[in-house]
């Protein structure tokens, strides 16, 4: 495989053979001054993986001459290394996607000779032959299982034994999920002392910059609601979002139900979803709009604590959580705006007596 392909691919293992057959250490990635460039290059990747890469292209960077090729080969560890020094989450996921992103936009433009290497490697069981793909269906179910609009529904594909049968462009799609796995799984690595020296200075800006992301999400920007009142329950939710792990269907389900009721618009409730790694604007519309009633029948209202907890997303509770009648957030919700009235408004009833 040619340098430019390993350039354009780095996670490719043929890139670490061309690494390892060069006989480029540890030790001269990180401090010999003919690999700086690779290295400035290893911060910028990492970088702009903050950035908004679902709605702003990342940058092409050229990769015709040896000095470019070497750069994007040897930027690829660089990153990684970074990365796992981070140790953060959130950045995994940020920068897993990125490096997704720009995979499969060089995937669309590769043949399917080279597409079916990749698939391979990322072990799928798929075939593309001109503008079809096909894909053993448990491959697709796993590969798409964050894919959930309706195009994406296997009952709504056609297959034929066994193989989901696919477009060139979803399959190049999948292909970018597989990816975005394959990164996340390994990263963060064991890093040695002398990796963290070498990168402290990056990471401690790092760190930083992911405070300040992180903090976007105040108290003031949920506008319509004070999250003072919201229940532990819709508290952790949406920490969660804010710090970029991974939450469950219901958990989503039940944040936007209940902002939803609370007055958000779903343009409103769209933005808390803006930034999650996993993030995809269509689907996530259509969840909203579902869930809301905008193009469904039913216009959801978020589950009472029973069905929280019997789904694993109840946090435990605070003192009035465990009242005998506090059997819904929207009750705790409430409860607790009206104690927080001003003094001149009616009193709220204790909470051995509630009403509503």
């Amino acid at each position: 495989m040619d340098a430019r392909t390993l350039a354009r691919f780095p996670f490719l293992k043929e890139a670490r053979d061309h690494i390892t057959a060069n006989g480029i250490s540890l030790g001269d990635l990180l401090t010999n001054r003919a690999w700086a460039s690779a290295r400035d290059r290893g911060k910028e990747r990492v970088r702009e993986t903050l950035e908004d890469v679902e709605r702003v292209p990342l940058p092409e960077v050229p990769t015709a001459s040896d000095q470019d090729q070497w750069r994007e080969i040897l930027s690829y560890p660089v990153a990684r290394m970074i990365v796992s020094c981070v140790a953060d989450n959130y950045l995994v996921r940020r920068y897993a996607l990125a490096e997704a992103i720009r995979a499969g936009s060089r995937l669309a433009q590769e043949d399917a000779r080279f597409v079916n290497l990749v698939a391979g490697q990322l072990d799928l069981d798929f075939r593309l032959e001109g503008d079809t793909a096909s894909v053993h269906f448990l491959d697709y179910l796993h590969t798409t299982a964050s894919l959930r609009g309706k195009e994406w529904k296997l009952i709504n594909q056609p297959v034929s034994e066994g193989r989901v049968e696919l477009r060139r462009e979803k399959a190049v799609r999948l292909l970018r999920n597989a990816v975005q796995a394959k990164i996340e799984k390994e990263l963060p690595l064991e890093v040695a002392a002398e990796v963290e020296a070498a990168f402290a200075d990056e990471v401690r800006d790092l760190r930083k910059a992911l405070v300040e992301r992180k903090a976007r999400f105040r108290r003031e920007d949920l506008g319509k609601g004070d999250i003072n009142h919201f229940p532990p329950c819709m508290q952790k939710i949406l920490a969660d979002i804010q710090a970029h792990e991974n939450v469950p269907h219901m958990g989503r389900f039940a944040i936007v139900a209940f902002l939803h009721t609370l007055g958000f618009s779903n343009e409103e409730i769209f933005k808390l979803f803006g930034d999650v790694p996993d993030f995809a604007v269509d689907v996530t519309k259509y969840q909203i709009e579902h869930i809301t009633g905008t193009t469904s029948p039913t216009e959801y209202t978020p589950p009472e604590c029973s069905t929280m907890k019997s789904y694993g997303v109840c946090p435990g509770g605070d003192a009035l959580c465990h009242q005998e009648w506090m059997t819904h957030p929207l009750k705790y919700y409430r409860y607790k705006a009206r104690r927080r009235r001003p003094t001149s408004a009616p009193q709220a009833p204790s909470p051995a007596s509630p009403s509503g």
